[in-house]
Parts: structure tokens; C-alpha cells; sequence
């Protein structure tokens, strides 16, 4: 009797009594919801702050914003798994804590903290996402919501490896010696030029948007054996300082105007201009034609229709915060995991497409070269509808015109191939020759 009376009270019990409640499947499915909804909630709280007008539209405000929706995911995360689930997340409040904290201290004392914190940040990223994937292993079941962090945290440690380089490279390269050229001050920032070889008129290479002096590497050697040739960096790229102002044509073409005469490079100068470098060559020649005596077009952007005002862009709230968000995944280290070169010259590139329009506008001011030389390569292959109009327009901005298609050349080959950049170093040497014979074009 006692033992079937024992037998009975074990086959009342409640089925799953004797399981652990942290096991429960539905729990386990139940908290991977939670982490997808905090993850994001933190995206979406990150993208708004960044764009909220009582956040500064400058780069340690982005930055700022950003931290501050990461570290709401994170704590909401940490409150919702204790509250709603019986798997509680504590580990949570170390991200939120970091990530807060960072934010709040950016607010209040901005740029000059960012610089400390890009020494801080990376080995602390880095510490902090090896200690989240211990407690996770711990702590978490769910292979569900581990799918959802693991990922999550590899790119923390990325960021963090990313951005430590990107710290270190700054300081390295401002200490190192620029290449054969020199850096000069022209105004709250420095610019890299590098001259060679000697003669008259000299002749002054802008690439095109993006680029750096190194990618006229075949073609400034080839010049400099009948004149006197030079390249530069423009501002935030190559070895060039970044500059706080927007970088459209007119600020462009009055950077290049003080480096040449600090330099001590003297005009007038035949300029060549590739891409979006022949707005600026444009620019150039429409502020400071007393200075310019001749021009080469390499396949080159076209200016607007009609002029814009002399006045220098100001950008608007939108493109400040662009600019802004790009320099914040600068200082992650995003540029050298995109190949570019560094932080800095992935955000001038992108700010230079943001003012493309007003280049485009200020380049339209130069309505006529009169009959000075002036020479326009085209690329003969890989044009799209509409490029060889405005090719024949730029053509006609002087009576004193060669226009050459380049067969099979593209657009990014005339600089970069060996045969059509040979192409292009005879087009500005033609153009050289014109202006030492005061005659057009042969």
C-alpha cells in the first residue's frame, strides 16, 4: 500500500516538473526574439540620434549619437531579459555602459575628447568584445540569438583592430617625410606638392575626384622631360592635411593658388585637369586668368549650364551630418577596410560628391579661354549619353582647340594605362608647345 500510494503521488506530479526551467525550448526561441528586436532597436535609435537636430551636425556629434542608440539596444536588451524571460542578460549593461558613457562624454566636451578616445577606444572595443563572448557562452543558450551576437561582436573587434591601425597610420605618416615633396601651409592646413624636372610654362596636374598625386604617376615623368611639372594632394588625402571648410571649386582652386605662390612655383601655368579635376582646372582659370596660359581637359566633368555666385558652398544640415557620419566611420577605421587610404581621404572624397553640384555651378563662370591653348582629350571607349556633347562644348570654349578622341581608351585608363596615359602626356605637351609658339594646336 505505501508503495503504491508513493507510485500514485509520482504519477500526479505535473508533467516537466523535474526539468530545469532554463531549458525550455519556447525560452530559448523566446530570448532570440528579444535580442533581434534590442539589436534593432539600437540601429534604428543610433540612426535617429545621429540625424537629430539637438545633435551638433559635426564629427564628434555624429559620433556621439551614434554611441548613445548602440548603448540603448544594449541596456534595453539587459531590462527586457530579466523582466520578460527567465534567461537574464546581464553582460548587456557592459556594452551599454562603454558605449553610453562614450556618447555622454563626446556631448559634453566634443572634438578634444574624440582625440583621446581614439587611443582609448580600440584596445578597450577590443577587451570588451573577447569579455562579451565569454559571458555569452555562459549565460546564453539560445543558438538563435548567439547567431544574432557573434556577428555583432566580430565587428566591434574589427572596428576596434580597424581603428587602432587608423590611429597609429595618422601618427605615423605625420611624422614621416612626404614622399619627394613638401608639405605648405596655405591656410589652416597643409598641402603636399611635389615639382620636377625644368622649363617654361609649368605645368600643374589635377586628378580627378578621389585621387591623389601618386595616380599621376605615369604620366608626370613623361611631362617633366620637356617642362616643368606639378602634382599635389588635395586637402584630407594622399599626404595633405584635411581642411574644416568645404572643399568645392572655389576653395579648391584658391588652395592650389597659395600653394603655387608659396611654393614659389611660378605662372602662368598650364593646367590639366582629369574628371572632376577639370572643374577645378576650370575654376582656376576662370578666378585667376592673368595666371593660366593654357589648359588640357582629360575627359572631363561638365560645368553647369550657367555660373554660380563667387561665393564658397555652405553646406546644409543634411550634407554637414553626411559628411560628419563619414568621418565617424573614418575614426572606426571603415577607409582602410574599403582600400582606401585612410579615414581622412575616404571623407574628402565623399564631401567632394557632395559639392559636386556647386563645383559644377563655379566652374560654369569661365565662359571663354579666348584663344589661348587649350586641348581636350575624350575617351574613346565607355562614354555614356551625352559625354561626347559636352565634350565638343568644353572644345569650344577657345578658337584655339585640339580636340582628340582617344581610341579604346576609357575613362579611369587615360591615367592609368600605360599606352593611353601616353596618350595623355602628349596631349599636354601639345598643349606646351602651343603655348611656347603662341599658335594652336598641331
Amino acid at each position: 500500500m505505501m508503495i503504491s500510494g508513493a507510485q500514485e503521488t509520482t504519477a500526479a506530479a505535473p508533467k516537466g516538473q523535474d526539468r530545469p526551467s532554463g531549458s525550455d525550448p519556447a525560452s530559448e526561441g523566446h530570448i532570440g526574439w528579444l535580442v533581434a528586436g534590442a539589436l534593432m532597436v539600437g540601429v534604428v535609435a543610433a540612426l535617429l540620434l545621429a540625424v537629430a537636430p539637438f545633435i551638433p551636425a559635426t564629427e564628434s556629434g555624429v559620433t556621439a549619437g551614434l554611441l548613445l542608440g548602440f548603448a540603448l539596444g544594449w541596456a534595453l536588451l539587459a531590462v527586457l531579459s530579466v523582466r520578460l524571460t527567465d534567461r537574464p542578460q546581464k553582460w548587456a549593461w557592459g556594452p551599454a555602459l562603454f558605449m553610453g558613457l562614450g556618447g555622454l562624454l563626446l556631448v559634453v566636451f566634443g572634438a578634444p575628447l574624440q582625440e583621446v578616445l581614439a587611443w582609448v577606444w580600440p584596445p578597450a572595443l577590443l577587451v570588451l568584445g573577447v569579455w562579451m563572448v565569454v559571458r555569452i557562452r555562459r549565460q546564453l543558450p539560445s543558438r538563435s540569438a548567439r547567431a544574432l551576437l557573434y556577428p555583432v561582436i566580430a565587428l566591434l573587434v574589427i572596428a576596434s583592430l580597424a581603428s587602432g591601425y587608423e590611429t597609429v597610420r595618422g601618427v605615423v605618416t605625420a611624422g614621416a617625410a612626404p614622399g619627394s615633396g613638401r608639405l605648405i601651409d596655405v591656410g589652416g592646413h597643409r598641402l603636399y606638392l611635389d615639382c620636377i624636372g625644368s622649363g617654361s610654362p609649368t605645368v600643374v596636374l589635377e586628378p580627378g575626384a578621389g585621387l591623389t598625386s601618386s595616380d599621376l604617376a605615369l604620366i608626370a615623368p613623361k611631362v617633366a622631360h620637356d617642362t616643368r611639372v606639378c602634382v599635389y594632394d588635395r586637402a584630407g588625402r594622399g599626404w595633405s592635411e584635411p581642411a574644416d571648410a568645404p572643399q568645392d571649386g572655389a576653395r579648391i582652386a584658391a588652395d592650389l593658388h597659395t600653394l603655387l605662390q608659396r611654393g614659389d612655383e611660378a605662372g602662368p601655368y598650364v593646367l590639366a585637369g582629369h574628371s572632376f579635376g577639370g572643374l577645378y582646372a576650370l575654376t582656376f582659370a576662370a578666378r585667376y586668368p592673368g595666371e593660366v596660359a593654357g589648359l588640357v581637359l582629360v575627359d572631363s566633368t561638365a560645368p553647369a549650364a550657367e555660373p554660380a555666385a563667387e561665393e564658397p558652398t555652405h553646406p546644409d544640415d543634411t550634407t554637414s551630418r553626411l559628411s560628419a557620419l563619414v568621418g565617424a566611420a573614418g575614426r572606426l577605421g571603415i577607409g582602410p577596410l574599403l582600400g582606401v587610404a585612410s579615414g581622412d581621404h575616404l571623407r574628402s572624397t565623399v564631401d567632394e560628391y557632395l559639392v559636386a553640384g556647386s563645383s559644377a555651378d563655379q566652374a560654369a563662370a569661365l565662359r571663354t579661354l579666348a584663344d589661348k591653348p587649350l586641348v581636350v582629350l575624350t575617351a574613346g571607349s565607355g562614354t555614356r549619353p551625352g559625354w561626347t556633347e559636352s565634350q565638343d562644348a568644353l572644345a569650344a570654349l577657345s578658337t584655339n582647340t585640339l580636340h582628340r578622341v582617344v581610341d579604346g581608351a576609357t575613362h579611369g585608363s587615360l591615367l592609368g594605362d600605360e599606352r593611353d596615359a601616353a596618350e595623355t602626356a602628349r596631349g599636354i605637351l601639345d598643349a606646351v608647345t602651343a603655348v611656347r609658339n603662341d599658335a594652336g594646336p598641331q
